[in-house]
């Protein structure tokens, strides 16, 4: 099947306004061999034979910002994580720290560090208390001599959670397979610190004149919207395709005054790398029985008993095993160790769900192959001076999103263009002791992803951008207003191509990963605060292949991290080549001339345009893999 590519450019025109694409790609074949063939460690170059320190694996993020006073620390699970795939997840029993001086505390962390020795396979897990998902992560894979890595992740939020005093189960589940071939077992300590409260480190009130995000005010309640144990799996629900939903009936108290559901999500299996998979009209005319399809285009649906309150266009994670290990030791790829986590916010629907009753909390994966992982958090905020708070929904607009998707091929080769919008538009008011706040939600996405197939299917270039914003306003009747913007550009890319050779086929990939953020918070008492992200990565991987064993192989990762907020400015600047460190520049202070400031219209997107990398050809012998 093939249409005028001219065609095809002129009706996506004609239907949306494209963004900008970056340049760069992937290899669907390449992703599919390393995820289904042995890895060979070998010995690599670059240290002497007798080398037998872990190393440290890590993804470049901002420091968390923590008091000067010392924490309290409370190691709550120790455990080795051997066989354990289709395992119960692991459990302790789990009460808030009464050993600690302070009871009161300003910032709570979450601490996992692991150590892994052998081969063995990227693995999801996550991290639930009482049913609610405290961190989503993907392990590393372990070397011969020893890998070590920490995710430190900022728990705050879930400061009710922590300090309830019931006794509550925490659950781990990773699902790690060993045997001869896969020896890996992952060592891990899992460590809460609670900082005590110092005055300027007192975390956000949630009274109306702190109302910002859910992250910055910890909710009265957290109720999880999760599967429940015993299990034997994770706690997560599993969605298999496109036409599979899956719910929790959840019911809130009658005070509530604010509501933002955070929601997981994860992909795997025949979905792990969704970015990259063709249209099913290619794979029909080509008899591609075991390729991917559904196209590209994935979202995430969010609805209470039929009625969409929010969407989610997931940042492209790639996992520590993806497209070339090699390219993630030990700079591992944006959100693999702490995947991000969205936040829905569905105040405005209070009055529909203030009544004490149950009601249906749903989830669906537009597109989706098996598998993606989905559950929730719905953080509450409870009015302590009226035991019954009242609402109303005033208008709510969902339209179905708007697609546009043309395949230009013949045979192997083509190209494939999608893009899609969506608006979702809520807004109600809620009559607390607060005060009746009316607060508006509104979610604006755009997509485009560009594939082109060459060489008779053996190479294939990927180019996506997605620009995910949300808006929440706060308005006081005839008094105060309080708004809130997250403009998000998640760009994507990918090259990858199979050249064959005497000794082997070589495997070449190529990868740019964009997340960019521009958070603008704006009130009557504080003014206007901005923060920005800026995060970049490139990689260039070659392995050489034979007899389905990767023999060798070489992988080099540069990144760039800049973050800018109105008290604190940091930049990381770090390089990467088979486990060995180029260059690390970091930078914790800046000027009015120093700032990172992207384009401060805020009607405008941000978009954020990645390059193409270019290949190193080196091939040193013997190389680690």
């Amino acid at each position: 099947m093939a249409v005028s590519t001219v065609y095809v450019l002129i009706v996506c025109v004609f239907l949306f306004l494209i963004h900008p694409l970056p340049s760069s790609a992937n290899l669907h074949k390449t992703n599919k061999l390393l995820r289904s063939q042995l890895l060979e460690h070998t010995t690599g170059n670059n240290k002497p034979l007798n080398y037998t320190s872990p190393t440290v694996y890590f993804e470049v993020t901002k420091p968390i910002k923590i008091p000067k006073a010392k924490p309290c620390t409370y190691l709550v699970l120790q455990h080795d994580f051997g066989y354990t795939y289709g395992q119960p997840p692991v459990l302790a029993n789990y009460t808030p720290p009464s050993h600690c001086p302070s009871q009161e505390f300003s910032k709570i962390i979450l601490e996992w560090k692991a150590t892994s020795r052998g081969r063995q396979f990227d693995r999801i897990f996550g991290v639930w208390l009482g049913g609610v998902e405290l961190l989503r992560s993907c392990t590393a894979e372990p070397r011969a001599t020893g890998i070590v890595w920490t995710v430190r992740k900022d728990i705050t939020r879930y400061y009710s959670l922590l300090l309830r005093k019931d006794k509550q189960e925490l659950a781990v589940y990773l699902g790690n397979i060993v045997d001869k071939t896969y020896t890996g077992v992952y060592h891990v300590n899992i460590t809460f610190h609670f900082y005590p409260t110092e005055d300027n480190f007192r975390y956000y009130n949630h009274r109306l004149n702190n109302l910002k995000m859910g992250s910055d005010s910890h909710a009265d309640l957290i109720l999880p919207i999760s599967r429940k144990l015993p299990l034997y799996d994770g706690l997560w629900f599993e969605i298999e395709n496109s036409s599979d939903t899956k719910s929790k009936d959840f019911k809130i108290p009658p005070n509530v005054y604010r509501a933002v559901l955070e929601v997981y999500v994860s992909f795997h299996e025949n979905d792990e790398f969704w970015y990259s998979n063709v249209p099913n009209d290619y794979i029909l005319a080509n008899n591609l029985t075991d390729t991917p399809g559904n196209g590209p285009f994935r979202e995430v649906v969010v609805s209470i008993d039929g009625e969409i309150v929010g969407a989610i266009w997931p940042f492209t994670v790639i996992y520590t095993g993806g497209i070339n290990p090699l390219l993630w030791r030990p700079i591992t790829g944006i959100g693999s160790f702490n995947l991000p986590s969205y936040d829905v916010e569905i105040t405005p629907f209070l009055g529909n769900i203030l009544d004490s009753r149950f009601h249906k909390l749903e989830f669906s994966v537009t597109n989706a192959l098996k598998v993606w992982y989905i559950d929730a958090n719905l953080h509450l905020w409870l009015d302590d001076k009226r035991a019954r708070t009242l609402g109303k929904l005033s208008m709510h607009e969902s339209k179905p999103f708007a697609l546009c998707s043309v395949s230009d091929f013949e045979g192997l080769n083509g190209k494939f263009v999608t893009s899609a919008r969506r608006s979702i538009f809520s807004s109600g008011w809620v009559a607390s002791s607060r005060g009746n706040i009316t607060t508006t939600f509104y979610q604006h996405f755009g997509y485009n992803n560009y594939i082109k197939m060459g060489k008779n299917g053996d190479s294939q270039d990927v180019n996506q951008v997605i620009s995910f914003n949300d808006s929440i306003f706060f308005q006081k009747v005839s008094s105060y207003s309080q708004w809130m913007k997250s403009l998000k550009t998640f760009s994507f890319g990918m090259y990858s191509d199979n050249l064959d050779q005497e000794n082997g086929t070589l495997l070449l990939a190529n990868v740019t990963l964009g997340f960019n953020e521009k958070k603008i918070f704006s009130s009557t008492d504080s003014g206007l605060v901005i923060n920005f992200l800026n995060n970049h990565q490139d990689g260039q991987g070659v392995i050489l292949v034979k007899d389905n064993l990767v023999v060798s192989g070489v992988g080099s990762t540069q990144q760039v991290y800049q973050y800018d907020d109105t008290n604190f400015c940091y930049s990381r600047n770090i390089s990467s080549s088979n486990y060995v460190i180029l260059y690390d520049k970091v930078k914790t202070s800046c000027n009015k001339y120093e700032q990172f400031h992207p384009d401060l219209n805020l009607h405008k997107l941000w978009p954020f345009e990645t390059r193409r990398s270019s290949l190193a050809f080196e091939f040193p012998n013997n190389n680690e893999v």
